[in-house]
């Protein structure tokens, strides 16, 4: 039996926000269509353990979490591709997707393509990934108590990191390209306040060093051109995310980061796409607050389809 081509609900994303989302609109009969991308599963592939996602006590890898996520989506009926969509049409009804293999449409859609860490593009960087290096310090501080941290970043997201990271590590070093911060001045001075951080400025990070994990970084100082490598045990890098939402520029109201705009949460500027996970939410961008949200958008897709096939309940209520 060929594919189908046309869906209830399509979900563009296969992070927790778009799988949780698949399997509340399976299991609402919705069938629906699941737009995974060819990277399929978030950013929680690129992790290693995960121990604060409930009802693992003895953690989880990432992908393996992410891989059930995919198999209870499929199991109450979900149609997942490992496909990416390139380009949306939200000005037609149906909604139109179209990938690089063909054209899909849909009478609602959930956006749940997340956002994307930045990273410094370095040697070692990538092959470390969950070796400690990593860009967020909720899922991963935990691994280094009484280690050596560096930060590396000079706004508000870094000095959160460095100051919730002073929990776990023995000292926390915050590496900044520039001699003074962009963070906000209570920020600054909550870090700079603090016993337990201290600052290595005008450095960048040229490589991340080690065999099978982070064992130090080579600087540059910005000023003299000078290199010199620095003993650390983890790299948390807190220099912002991308929202991945270029194919949606033209079609849905994007805030000057690039965030969808949404005014609660779930609906966006246009009547029938909705939002889930980290491509809205600034703040908190965690595996479990990405999950609620694909509940929550799943759920009120299966409303609005109700009041579309039964137009005459809106005016009645």
């Amino acid at each position: 039996m060929p594919a189908p081509t046309h869906a209830k609900v399509a979900i563009i994303g296969s992070g927790p926000a778009g799988l949780t989302a698949a399997i509340y609109a399976a299991r609402a009969n919705l069938a629906p269509l699941v737009f995974a991308g060819h990277m399929y599963g978030g950013q929680l592939m690129l992790t290693t353990e995960v121990e604060n996602y409930p009802g693992f006590p003895e953690g989880i890898l990432g992908p393996d979490l992410m891989e059930q996520f995919r198999v209870q989506a499929e199991r109450f009926g979900s149609v997942i591709h490992n496909l990416d969509v390139i380009a949306v049409d939200f000005g037609a009804r149906p909604f139109v997707l179209t990938t690089d293999e063909q054209t899909y449409t849909a009478d609602s859609v959930i956006v749940a393509t997340g956002a994307s860490a930045r990273w410094l593009d370095v040697p070692g960087e990538a092959r470390l990934r969950g070796r400690g290096v990593s860009t967020c310090a909720t899922c991963d501080g935990a691994f280094f108590r009484e280690k050596r941290i560096v930060v590396v970043g000079g706004g508000d997201s870094a000095m959160e990191e460095a100051l919730f990271l002073t929990r776990f590590g023995s000292r926390v070093t915050v590496i900044h390209r520039r001699d003074s911060l962009r963070a906000s001045k209570i920020m600054v001075e909550r870090a700079l306040g603090h016993p337990k951080i201290d600052f290595v400025w005008n450095s960048v990070v040229v490589e991340v060093v080690g065999a099978d994990a982070t064992s130090a970084l080579r600087l540059r100082n910005q000023v003299t051109g000078e290199e010199s490598l620095f003993a650390t045990d983890a790299l948390f890098i807190a220099i912002g995310h991308d929202p991945n939402t270029a194919i949606f520029r033209d079609q849905l109201a994007l805030d000057a980061a690039g965030y969808i705009v949404s005014a609660d949460g779930v609906r966006t500027s246009v009547e029938g796409v909705f939002v889930a996970g980290d491509v809205f939410d600034v703040r908190y961008k965690q595996a479990i607050t990405a999950a609620g949200s694909g509940c929550r958008a799943a759920m009120d897709v299966e409303k609005y389809l109700e009041e579309m096939e039964t137009p005459h309940a809106t005016a009645l209520a």
